[in-house]
């Protein structure tokens, strides 16, 4: 069977990687479930970009292109929905594929109960990613609504201001039936990071498996597909020293966007509860297709329109605490247009980030 060369863009860093098949896939697994101490991790995400002969657009759902100069150069980059001056709403058909992870005799489950009484998939769904808060952000009133799509209004406030029924948001999540995974002791590790036992997978191997769900499950093309793990890191190499990963996004062969995150239950920890998820769906609503590479050469890390990553490594990881149904969220903070070097006037108050952080423009790559 051939493997599948993908890139994989790690806090600005690109490396080619090589999938290892679907075949592989846990079996006979002699993994030891003794946590070892990480000497060193790093909080980060990644981004899948499939090989350039599978870019296909399979999203039913509406995009538009944003356009604007910078230094006397245009740039355009493809969003989510449908174009703001239009005062229009889109709705993102949304499915949660809960995954239960196994090395060796540790077992993480997304099934598991936490103390507000919510399993994690169900204070997932329960979430300011699905249901609706009131934003003010700069003593302007961005909206009652979802977290991103309260990021997405606020980015284009210039526009939204007076097109007010303009809104990208998704549907309220059908949820899948719990997939088993055994990571074999190839590809994985238990260990403690930023606090946590947990479960260290090889993201080069969990992609390649968990990608062909999204056709085996039956889940439509026009859809987002969300992979949810927890008290589970992904790691860029076959061993710790590659840790650790909250979330990625990434795009099918056949051009469908799709993402993952880790719910890690400790407060306080990188990726704790639904962060690495705002992150990763903020990311889908400006780069659907991982391939928005149209910014200034000033974003020289990345030079992709990634929204999260500039502040993954502010404190707190960038996370921002938001109170739903007597449960504290964590939902981390995003970058706007400007900080990308479009007008001021594009987003609510000339802000760079969601959350009103003074930055300068691609001062943390892109």
């Amino acid at each position: 069977m051939l493997k599948t060369a993908r890139y994989v863009v790690l806090g600005g860093v690109s490396v080619l990687a090589l999938s290892a098949p679907v075949g592989a896939f846990g079996a006979g697994s002699t993994a030891s479930s003794a946590p070892v101490a990480l000497n060193a991790v790093h909080p980060k995400f990644a981004v899948l970009h499939p090989p350039r002969s599978q870019t296909g657009n399979a999203l039913g759902a509406p995009t538009w292109t944003f356009s604007y100069s910078y230094l006397g150069t245009g740039y355009s980059d493809t969003f989510v929905g449908k174009k703001p001056t239009t005062g229009r709403s889109t709705k993102i058909p949304t499915y949660i594929i809960p995954i239960k992870m196994t090395y060796g005799t540790t077992v993480k489950d997304p099934e598991t109960v936490l103390t507000n009484g919510k399993t994690v998939i169900q204070n997932t769904t329960a979430s300011p990613i699905f249901k609706k808060l009131t934003y003010v952000q700069g003593g302007t009133n961005v909206g009652k609504t979802q977290y991103v799509d309260a990021f997405q209004r606020a980015s284009l406030w210039g526009t939204v201001s007076t097109h007010t029924g303009y809104h990208v948001l998704l549907t309220t999540p059908v949820v899948e039936p719990e997939q088993n995974v055994t990571v074999p002791s190839s590809d994985g590790e238990v260990a403690t990071a930023f606090g946590v036992s947990a479960i260290i997978a090889n993201i080069n191997w969990f992609d390649p498996f968990v990608q062909p769900l999204i056709s085996s499950l039956g889940i439509p093309s026009n859809a987002l597909p969300i992979f949810l793990i927890t008290q589970t890191y992904l790691s860029d190499n076959s061993n710790t020293s590659g840790c650790c990963i909250g979330g990625y996004h990434s795009v099918t062969g056949g051009g469908q966007p799709y993402a993952e995150f880790s719910y890690i239950q400790l407060a306080g920890a990188f990726s704790q509860d639904v962060s690495a998820l705002s992150h990763e769906i903020g990311e889908y609503v400006d780069d659907p297709f991982t391939n928005n590479t149209d910014v200034p050469p000033a974003c020289t890390s990345n030079r992709i329109y990634e929204v999260g990553d500039p502040l993954e490594t502010e404190a707190n990881y960038g996370d921002y605490p938001y109170t739903l149904s007597g449960f504290t969220y964590h939902l981390q903070d995003l970058v706007m247009p400007p900080y990308f070097g479009a007008p001021t006037t594009t987003s609510v108050h000339g802000w760079s980030t969601f959350q009103g952080t003074t930055i300068g423009i691609c001062a943390n790559g892109g």
